[in-house]
């Protein structure tokens, strides 16, 4: 999981979408690097869904270029696809197996080793502490728990980027503050990338990085608090309305 380069995790390039003759994604151009974590905010229909199925390869690119870790998503998809991990908004574990049994049949997609694949099992149940729900069936599970798990799952593999899409939905405040504060620290512990679409701005940390996109386009890219001076705005709320707020295509 640990990446010491300094060279880009993600880059966009000049990414184009449509659908039914309607600009989805224009021009999109961003620049992802180890250990840091990526706000995505956006209004429905600004496009946020559509890059992410573009970068899970749920959708085709078509126009423009996907790179991860220097490797073409076009190109070498399945070496890509390795190096990344995602927690939907819409859970998809199996709710009759055990936690531990989700955990261990993901591994054994990404051609892990049992035993290997039982000591990263430990490690991540450790770290959200789940160790004593381990044997228990997911479909028993608070929302919260589950989440974990899913994030778990995402992280066995080790992967260079994690993609969250709208992962805190549902959750109440303590236990999305709980799981926001674990995956920020997982930047600087494990030098992992993480991208987060969100509708709660209040998520959003000063010294995250924050990405709006709105009408397909990129309307921000900056560090948090950096954009929030030179745009003269107190908070996220008053700057993401000022970027979406009386803008057309």
């Amino acid at each position: 999981m640990k990446n010491d380069s300094n060279s880009p995790v993600l880059q966009v390039t000049d990414l184009h979408y449509r659908y039914q003759q309607k600009n989805v994604l224009e021009a999109v151009n961003l620049t992802l690097t180890p250990g840091n974590f990526y706000a995505l905010l956006g209004p429905n229909g600004a496009g946020k869904s559509t890059l992410f199925s573009l970068i899970c390869r749920l959708l085709s690119t078509e126009n423009g270029e996907i790179t991860l870790q220097g490797k073409s998503l076009n190109k070498s998809p399945s070496n890509v696809m390795q190096s990344l991990g995602i927690v939907f908004q819409q859970s998809t574990l199996d709710l009759d197996l055990s936690v531990a049994q989700n955990l261990l049949y993901h591994a054994s997609l990404h051609g892990i080793k049992r035993r290997i694949a039982l000591q990263r099992i430990q490690v991540e149940l450790s770290r959200f502490e789940l160790q004593d729900r381990q044997h228990e069936k997911v479909r028993t599970l608070n929302g919260g728990h589950r989440r974990r798990v899913e994030i778990a799952r995402a992280l066995l593999h080790q992967p260079a980027l994690l993609l969250l899409d709208e992962a805190s939905v549902g959750l109440d405040i303590a236990t999305r503050q709980s799981i926001n504060e674990y995956i920020r620290q997982l930047c600087v512990d494990e030098k992992i990338t993480v991208l987060s679409s969100t509708h709660q701005i209040d998520e959003i940390n000063p010294k995250d990085n924050l990405i709006i996109l709105h009408q397909g386009k990129v309307r921000l890219d900056a560090p948090c608090q950096q954009a929030l001076s030179e745009h003269g705005c107190k908070d996220v709320a008053t700057l993401y309305q000022r970027m979406t707020e009386g803008r057309i295509s």
